[in-house]
């Protein structure tokens, strides 16, 4: 679904991403794990079209969409939610999920992706009156989960969901995530520091050290691996 050629990005003559190349397939979860300074929030946001990569292609569906504009991409299938569960704190949880369909001109269809997400998210159904800046961090999470669904996406790439947030919370989290992906083949790019619990939510993964590809393969065989511990350790 998502294919990445040979990514190079830099800040000021600094290489963040040096000839990063993955690939997402449809329906499975697939992470991409390291350190903090790694390179992962870089290449996210090249594949966004946030920042510009000085080489390479982002390639989704078979489309050439390097460099396409956030607001673009929506439309064409992708959603982000970037690290920091961003939330309109003085807004309602119901107007918060809804502000996430802002390109759907159907209420009929709002409505069905609502219902799907108070399906998914209990919780929120209970609170949809309450206003998101009241909530714990886990609910703002699932919350901004909840709003990029609203669009509809084919693929829903996420950033650091465990930033900040308590093991109790982070196991949650990612019990919804694995939850969305078995119940709606969401397909799902996983952008995570916390690599025990992202490689058991992936089927796939990738392991960033230095702004390069070290490792990759089956998450399970991964898991297993000490050669990911050490290549996550910049040992």
């Amino acid at each position: 679904m998502l294919k990445i050629e040979g990514l190079h990005v830099s800040y000021g003559g600094v290489q963040a991403v040096q000839d990063v190349s993955l690939e997402v397939r449809p329906g499975e979860i697939t992470a991409l794990l390291g350190a903090n300074g790694a390179g992962k929030s870089s290449t996210l946001m090249a594949i966004i079209g946030a920042v510009k990569p000085k080489s390479g292609r982002v390639i989704f569906e078979g489309r050439d969409i390097t460099g396409t504009p956030p607001e673009k991409l929506v439309a064409q299938g992708i959603a982000m939610i970037p690290e920091g569960a961003r939330v309109f704190a003085r807004q309602p949880v119901e107007q918060n999920l809804r502000l996430g369909a802002y390109t759907v001109r159907d209420e009929s269809v709002c409505r069905q992706r609502l219902e799907h997400v108070y399906r998914l998210f209990p919780r929120l159904q209970e609170r949809r009156e309450q206003l998101a800046g009241t909530m714990s961090g886990g609910e703002r999470q699932m919350l901004a989960i909840g709003r990029a669904l609203m669009s509809g996406p084919r693929l829903l790439l996420i950033d650091e969901p465990s930033l900040g947030l308590s093991p109790l919370l982070v196991e949650q989290v990612f019990d919804a995530l694995i939850e969305l992906n078995r119940q709606s083949a969401v397909t799902v790019l996983l952008v995570e520091q916390n690599m025990a619990q992202a490689l058991e939510a992936a089927k796939r993964a990738y392991v960033m050290q230095s702004g390069r590809i070290a490792l990759s393969g089956d998450a399970a065989e991964l898991a297993a691996s000490d050669e990911v511990r050490k290549a996550y350790l910049g040992m």
